[in-house]
């Protein structure tokens, strides 16, 4: 059956979105695009075939709508959650869950306690490279994982911060961690098992004027035991892609963007995707929008199978526990275990 769905929420979050939209158009009947200003509705208008509106309250009222899709500023998240769960819909949600922890801990109370489905939008899961690699450490291929790295060396003009609300505590909640590297970190986590506790520096370079940090770093200890290590940046000219690497006692892996190279020590070797643009650089949307498209898949399939989504709420405040411990190590300059 084809599954009604609207989205609220046309900003520079909405193109992939819309994107794989329109590919899976044979699952999906978008109902309405959502903006609370014309100006927005009217731009989007001009490059997707969805009808819009700037009354939000309809969406809520229309029964035949299964699931919201919201890709609004962070702050608008929880309430957005709660309005949708209290209609009985569905709802596909943009990261990150909200600005700070304690918010998204009651969006995902109210998710839960509404029993709605609800994706988290963590598509560098959905890569193919990533996928393989999860494959492969489930697998032992790599042995146990002995040491690991994720870097996120991107970069962000002075422009983009100068637009209203971008980079601050209030409307996104922070700077480079939760806007950006949020998607490596959870995807690292989920390679690596977790992270058991950081010691981290935060700070704005000068590079850029703005509220929230543009480059972290930290020194982890994972779950396991093993040492990692993390940098994450909006302040690197001219960015490039994100990196994750993991050391295992049988080989190494390397996931760069979506190429993944493999390196055993008995000489075999392989590569496994190939480049592509990441959003690492100056326009923040250069990328393919294929893994979008397959995370509204996942979350399609979850309703037709009455499953949870791969990445659904509680999955993707882990996360969030992970860059909370970042900041306040970074804050109190001590080692912080992170929540779980």
């Amino acid at each position: 059956m084809k599954r009604r769905i609207a989205m609220i929420g046309l900003g520079m979050a909405v193109t992939p979105h819309a994107k794989g939209l329109v590919d899976l158009a044979d699952r999906v009947d978008v109902v309405w695009a959502a903006s609370r200003t014309q100006d927005r509705c009217d731009q989007f208008s001009t490059q997707f075939p969805f009808p819009t509106t700037t009354d939000i309250d309809r969406i809520f009222g229309d029964s035949s709508i299964d699931a919201v899709a919201i890709l609004s500023p962070p702050n608008s998240h929880l309430d957005l959650v709660r309005r949708t769960a209290a209609s009985g819909k569905h709802v596909f949600l943009e990261k990150p869950l909200e600005i700070d922890l304690s918010r998204a801990r009651d969006l995902v109370t109210a998710a839960r306690t509404a029993k709605i489905k609800t994706g988290v939008v963590l598509q560098n899961r959905f890569r193919e490279s990533s996928r393989k690699l999860r494959q492969l450490l489930d697998d032992g291929a790599l042995g146990e994982i002995a040491a690991a790295n994720v870097s996120v060396p991107w970069w962000r003009p002075q422009s983009y911060y100068d637009e209203p609300g971008r980079g601050t505590k209030a409307r996104d909640g922070g700077g480079a961690l939760m806007t950006q590297a949020i998607h490596p970190l959870d995807l690292f986590q989920s390679l690596v098992g977790g992270v058991q506790s950081v010691s981290a520096v935060a700070a704005t370079t000068a590079v850029h004027q703005m509220e929230c940090e543009d480059f972290a770093a930290a020194g982890m200890i994972l779950s396991n035991g093993a040492p990692a290590g993390m940098l994450a940046t909006t302040a690197q000219f001219p960015g490039d892609a994100e990196r994750i690497d993991i050391i295992g006692t049988l080989g190494t892996a390397r996931l760069s963007g979506e190429v993944l190279d493999l390196t055993y020590h008995d000489g075999r070797s392989e590569r496994i995707g190939s480049p592509t643009k990441t959003g690492g650089g100056s326009d923040p949307m250069d990328f393919p929008h294929d893994a979008h498209r397959a995370v509204m898949e996942d979350f399609l399939d979850a309703l037709d199978e009455d499953r949870s989504p791969l990445v659904p709420v509680d999955e993707a405040l882990k996360v969030h526990f992970l860059i909370d411990a970042l900041l306040e190590s970074a804050t109190s300059g001590t080692r912080v275990t992170v929540e779980k």
